[in-house]
């Protein structure tokens, strides 16, 4: 299937990618944990944590969307060896993440209870969504203190990996979520004489875990400053060069807007899944939680595909990076269709260790197991999403991924909601079907080659 050239390439990917999977893997194999452990205190609580974590995901992936345009141009300029633009998109960074954090904090401490409401009905009784209000409000409060930290960690973690070192990102990821699992071990449950704080332990431990996972990263890099020259006097002054800041605006806009659109889509989409009641909020956290330690596999290998294309482009190396291009999304694919069977074989099992009814079990079985099928279909997505915005296409994929959402899938399930009942399963894998859509428009884009561009010549980084 892959020549011998084509696995040496692939391998090249690997050594991105694995790195990045397994922090990512123990993240969310961590989180499945967590997950359980406030599973464990009752349905209520977990609806509760389920809803506050829809929200910041909001704001992780702005943050995630606000760093990715300034990304490609670090790959680049990485792939150029210019220490100097590497800097300077890393001061971008910077700033970039200190507005988003700053906009994010206000929202989520203003608008609070309204955003959580949204997600709240009264199927199980005024007291139950009473209770996951109070649960999610305690809940919240604690993680707004960690919207900083984790930006900051997010400007370290992206500018390493794009600029090739992904296994200290990987170390610092392992570090905070052994921490995060066992300060949820202790706080939740009040052990080694600590109080039980149930909700808010769980909060508590999350937020060290992310100031430890900084603070790794902070020192690590400082102590090793010889493996990082673009880090060098990154911090003496935050001056970036206008031109570099313009390009980066122009291109990047469209990615922060669409990692906001598509993140805030998915957030309306869970809601409109809620008006079926409370449960299908709880089914929804298990089968998302559980099908995301899986998802790694093709988010990690976007996360390559990125990097690898990006430097690739802009080493000026274009007669072969549509062939690499496709494939490693081909190669994505295959990996993800073996792992997506692994999971449906297994969906089953999980679920059960929820302290919650056999209703929500089964359904949360049966979400798992529609996400399953549909990997390959996700991997391939993710693929065409990083190959386009790997050569400044960031038009082309606002228009991919978040236009796409809001347009497509949300319509799609209201219709399906308001004119045409079916079971919450069936319903769900109606709406995922929508994906195959963009699969299509998407491997037509990448074919074209309408992204081989490299965007860092004639910027200059002289300063």
């Amino acid at each position: 299937m892959f020549t011998e050239e084509s696995k040496k390439y692939l391998g090249a990917a690997m050594k991105i990618a694995v790195p990045i999977m397994i922090q990512n893997g123990i993240t969310n194999f961590v989180n499945l944990l967590d997950n359980i452990m406030v599973g464990r205190l009752g349905t209520d609580p977990m609806s509760a944590v389920a809803i506050v974590n829809q929200l910041i995901f909001v704001f992780n992936l702005t943050v995630f969307g606000a760093l990715s345009g300034i990304c490609i141009f670090t790959a680049q300029y990485h792939g150029r060896e210019d220490n100097d633009g590497v800097r300077y998109t890393f001061r971008l960074m910077l700033w970039t993440t200190l507005a988003v954090t700053a906009v994010g904090a206000i929202i989520l401490s203003v608008f609070r209870d309204p955003l959580i409401g949204m997600f709240l009905t009264d199927d199980g009784g005024a007291a139950s969504a009473a209770e996951t209000l109070r649960y999610a409000q305690t809940y919240i409060g604690v993680m707004l203190f960690v919207l900083a930290p984790f930006a900051l960690t997010q400007d370290y973690a992206s500018l390493l990996r794009t600029a090739g070192d992904t296994v200290s990102p990987m170390r610092a990821g392992i570090l905070a979520m052994l921490a995060n699992l066992c300060g949820n071990y202790v706080l939740i449950y009040g052990k080694f004489g600590f109080p039980a704080m149930g909700v808010a332990g769980a909060a508590v431990a999350t937020a060290a875990a992310r100031i430890l996972e900084l603070t790794y990263l902070l020192v690590y890099t400082k102590r090793h400053r010889e493996n990082y020259p673009y880090l060098d006097g990154a911090w003496s002054s935050l001056y970036v060069p206008l031109k570099l800041t313009v390009e980066c605006i122009r291109k990047g806009t469209p990615l922060l807007l669409n990692e906001f659109l598509w993140s805030l889509g998915n957030a309306a989409t869970v809601q409109l899944y809620s008006t079926l009641g409370l449960s299908i909020v709880a089914a929804f956290n298990i089968s998302s939680t559980i099908s995301n330690v899986f998802n790694v596999v093709f988010i990690s290998m976007g996360s390559a595909v990125g990097i690898l294309i990006g430097r690739q482009l802009g080493a000026g190396k274009t007669d072969t990076v549509l062939h690499n291009a496709l494939l490693l999304t081909k190669f994505t694919v295959v990996l993800c269709a073996m792992v997506g069977a692994v999971l449906f074989v297994s969906a089953p099992l999980f679920p059960r260790f929820y302290n919650t009814s056999d209703e929500i079990r089964s359904l949360a079985c049966q979400l798992i197991r529609t996400s399953a099928v549909f990997m390959p279909v996700y991997a391939c997505c993710n693929s065409e999403y990083f190959i386009l915005r790997s050569g400044g296409k960031t038009l082309i994929t606002f228009v991919f991924d978040s236009i796409f959402s809001w347009t497509v899938v949300l319509p799609l399930l209201w219709v399906l909601l308001h004119y045409m009942p079916m079971p919450p399963a069936m319903l769900y894998a109606c709406v995922q079907s929508a994906d195959l859509i963009k699969l299509i428009s998407g491997l037509v884009l990448v074919k074209k080659g309408v992204w081989i561009h490299n965007i860092i010549q004639g910027i200059s980084t002289g300063g």
